[in-house]
């Protein structure tokens, strides 16, 4: 749990300011559940600098609260949390002084989003937070005011937690918040968990990773998990000291971001992606009579193929569709192995490619439409879908038929200007199961999808 704050202050010497305004929202890492907002009476003048900066005046502290009529709530609202901040090193400082003026030892555990940042969105040419949220395109209201301020912090520590890939910001905090009950704390576990869409990672008791999944219902799917009595589940339940997820929205993201963590993070009990699952290609090609001819085959590095499968079968399905909803030859498709007509053309469902009866340029023109379908090698396109709550959208970012990271937005210039959109994105390896993982979903093409070409 976090507890992301602002303070302003009334500037003056150090270690003699005093706190104006703070603003805490408690965060657990999806969602604002909990809130403090309020004005604070320093006791002391604020310098003039800073009220041109804020806003904020003497007259307007006149009857606001004393630091130690809000202490209480301050004390509430941040137990077992971790404090989040843009400069955090001001903000905890500011507050263990106010408590230390009423004779309380205020200790937090703090994160800094300005350290994060650098470590995490690295080339910026500054990290303060108004130039940083705009090179972002977080929209920021009341600058310099503590609730405006901390809710853009909300919202750059958002997009932290989705660029963490290594999940350094989740193991430091689950190091801390390791469960020591084996017999309750499975069930306790899965009461946290959401029935939806998304990303799970389990952790030992050092915090280290020790499995990574995917599921339209991470709950369901995590009770699998423990009730299962097979050797794997076994261990793991036996293991597991914490849970974290990550909402995605759809499965398209869940897929993306399970093949990532798996193989960046390589947790010692997922064995299923460390071997190439995609085994078979679609492919084309050229007759001697200039016919566009398709076929399923194995896949080899150096060629290029339109779009891949799990297996032969699988192919052969997708082609069998293609035959029906491009009125396709079965012949030229390799679904009929024949010197002569195909068997629909018999029963007057081709229109006769396979013994040159329709002109080699008609039929080319329902292939290729076929091609430019599924095959995005070379294109630069947006692949737009659900995001993880309404008004969100998620995006996956194709340049030059290679993936190149995937983020989600809620405004539509942040899709439309493209160098906002790639400081959105977190960067992804563009490897072969990355790739099939786009194809098979954007041949499944839901009603949510959209794909924006660039």
């Amino acid at each position: 749990m976090y507890a992301i704050l602002d303070i302003e202050s009334t500037g003056g010497k150090y270690n003699e300011e005093g706190i104006t305004e703070i603003a805490i929202y408690k965060f657990d890492g999806h969602e604002i559940v909990d809130q403090f907002i309020s004005l604070i009476n320093p006791e002391r003048k604020i310098q003039s600098f800073v009220v041109g900066l804020t806003g904020i005046n003497n007259e307007m502290l006149h009857y606001a609260p004393k630091f130690y009529e809000v202490a209480k709530r301050i004390v509430e609202i941040t137990e077992g949390c971790i404090l989040v901040a843009h400069n955090a090193k001001f903000d905890y400082r500011m507050l263990r002084l106010e408590f230390d003026r009423l004779g309380y030892d205020f200790e937090r555990k703090s994160l800094c989003t300005v350290k994060l940042s650098k470590k995490l969105l690295p080339g910026f040419e500054s990290y303060s937070l108004g130039k940083l949220v705009k090179d972002l395109g977080i929209p920021i209201t009341d600058r310099h005011r503590a609730s405006g301020d901390a809710m853009a912090t909300v919202k750059l520590f958002k997009m932290l937690l989705e660029k963490d890939v290594d999940k350094e910001i989740i193991s430091s905090n689950l190091k801390l918040n390791s469960i020591s009950s084996i017999d309750q704390k499975l069930i306790r576990l899965i009461d946290q968990l959401p029935n939806t869409v998304g990303v799970y990672y389990f952790s030992d008791g050092e915090g280290d990773i020790i499995y990574v999944g995917k599921s339209k219902d991470i709950k369901k799917r995590a009770n699998q998990h423990f009730t299962s009595d097979a050797p794997k589940s076994k261990e793991i339940q036996n293991h597991i000291s914490s849970i974290d997820f990550e909402r995605t929205g759809n499965e398209l993201m869940a897929l993306l971001k399970e093949n990532q963590s798996i193989k960046k993070l390589k947790p010692r009990y997922n064995g299923a992606l460390k071997k190439d699952l995609f085994t078979h290609g679609l492919y084309a090609f050229e007759d001697h009579n200039g016919y566009l001819n398709l076929s399923v085959s194995k896949i080899t590095p150096k060629q290029n193929y339109i779009t891949s499968f799990t297996n032969y079968q699988q192919g052969k399905a997708f082609m069998e569709r293609a035959v029906e909803n491009y009125d396709l030859c079965q012949k030229l498709t390799g679904l009929h192995k024949t010197s002569g007509a195909c068997f629909n053309f018999t029963i007057k469902e081709c229109h006769g490619a396979c013994i040159q009866q329709e002109p080699a340029e008609s039929y080319n023109k329902r292939v290729n439409q076929l091609i430019n379908y599924y095959d995005y090698q070379n294109k630069n396109m947006i692949i737009q879908d659900r995001g993880r709550h309404p008004g969100e959208k998620s995006v996956v970012l194709i340049e030059n038929g290679k993936l190149a990271g995937v983020g989600y937005t809620e405004l539509n210039f942040q899709i439309e200007n493209i160098s906002i959109l790639k400081n959105i994105i977190n960067p992804m390896e563009n490897d072969r199961d990355a790739q099939h993982i786009i194809q098979c979903y954007l041949r499944k093409r839901n009603k949510n999808l959209k794909i924006h070409l660039f």
